[in-house]
């Protein structure tokens, strides 16, 4: 009898010499985790039978440190969630390591090919929320976008004198005829640059009147535009004004433009004229120069122009019972019935973790903790040995006596 407990002591701490092995052999593994021997004693009719190794349990309970790589397709997760794979197989596949690149049509996929799965875009550039599929980055030239809206906060200083149009006409090439002006870049539908210049002019005490000249040539509107305040220096009217623009010597064989001007929140206070805020919404075309990942795991496509375009948002995966995973090759696991069904979201919310851009998630081996273990199973191992060489010396001893 003491020869099969010895017997099976031995087996038992060569399984978890491989654990232990095969813990050490991956801390450097991006992704990967520990696993841990847990043995069970052996009892036959209360008589003692030795010990198994009852499972090989994984640790998804203890993260790996995030590793700066400053790859913009490379992708850490911070907290709980996999993300899914489409094998080249059609298997669906789970994984903490996140090396991805774009292979030649441009998918995102890991170093085996295997597809990265999220959220994709449609025709219109909108993002189609549950409906998984294969990420991929659109190389395509990004569109010119003519500007339509035009949005500023200025303050009009209150202690310049009042200019009366009458006697003294607005006349951009003669500064004494207004008081202060600024000047936007618009774009027109073919994505060329149009300077849009406003000159503002105080004709009374709480009044402004706005004129309007691009690229050189006068565009107000008929009857100007009027800027009123109150006497606290708040606009009270004129907050809105639209251009429309069909000049050909402006837009040459570009569509006519329309241009709705805001100055909510604009004011007339005592200060020098400033503009706190001033934007439009319009753009030249521009070629992909870029990708950049959010918390949220969204996927952007950086263009020449300066813009940003979603290209897709990767999606998270959940288990009721992550242990129950199987372990694969190439840093993946795949599920089965004792997992429980996957729950996929989006990173940074519910129970999700957040998604770093640029970082690579390590090992959550314990390399110390790992040698320790070592040690014990080298001692365990070396002690069952010399229970089978005591028992073979006894069994000699007795067969000699014999």
């Amino acid at each position: 009898m003491s020869f099969n407990i010895a017997l099976s002591g031995l087996q038992a701490t060569t399984q978890d010499l491989n654990t232990i092995s095969n813990n050490i052999a991956n801390a450097s593994t991006v992704g990967f985790r520990g696993g841990r021997s847990e043995f069970a004693a052996i009892y036959n009719g209360g008589q003692a039978g030795g010990v198994n190794v009852m499972s090989t349990s994984q640790n998804f309970s203890m993260g790996g440190g995030l590793t700066y790589t400053g790859r913009e397709l490379d992708m850490g997760i911070q907290g709980e969630g996999f993300f899914m794979l489409s094998g080249t197989d059609g298997s669906t596949l789970y994984s903490r390591a996140g090396m991805f690149n774009q292979d030649a049509n441009g998918f995102v996929v890991d170093p085996m090919g295997n597809r990265l799965q999220g959220y994709t875009v449609g025709p219109g550039g909108q993002l189609q929320t549950g409906n998984v599929n294969d990420l991929q980055i659109h190389s395509t030239s990004l569109p010119a976008k003519a500007t339509s809206d035009v949005s500023q906060i200025s303050n009009l200083d209150a202690r310049v004198d009042a200019i009366d149009p009458a006697t003294t006409p607005f006349d951009p090439d003669d500064a004494s005829t207004y008081h202060s002006s600024t000047t936007v870049t618009a774009y027109d539908s073919l994505g060329k640059e149009h300077a849009l210049t406003q000159y503002y002019v105080k004709t009374g005490d709480n009044t402004w009147q706005v004129h309007y000249r691009m690229d050189g040539e006068d565009v107000t509107p008929a009857g100007g535009h009027t800027l009123d305040f109150d006497s606290d220096g708040n606009l009270i009217a004129g907050d809105s004004i639209t251009l429309d623009i069909n000049d050909p010597n402006i837009v040459g064989g570009a569509s006519d433009m329309s241009l709705t001007l805001s100055y909510a929140n604009s004011t007339q206070y005592a200060a020098d004229y400033n503009n706190s805020s001033l934007t439009q919404n319009g753009y030249t075309s521009g070629e992909l120069n870029g990708i950049r990942l959010d918390n949220d795991g969204m996927l952007y496509g950086v263009y020449t122009n300066g813009q940003e375009q979603v290209q897709g948002q990767v999606v998270l995966a959940a288990f009721n019972n992550p242990n129950g995973l199987t372990p694969v090759s190439n840093n993946a696991w795949t599920a089965n019935p004792s997992t429980g069904q996957a729950t996929v979201g989006t990173p940074n919310t519910g129970t999700f973790g957040n998604m770093a851009g640029g970082y690579l998630e390590g090992s959550n081996v314990d390399t110390t903790a790992e040698m320790v273990g070592l040690m014990n199973a080298q001692r365990n191992y070396q002690s069952n040995a010399k229970v089978l060489q005591a028992n073979t010396s006894m069994q000699q001893s007795l067969l000699n006596a014999i």
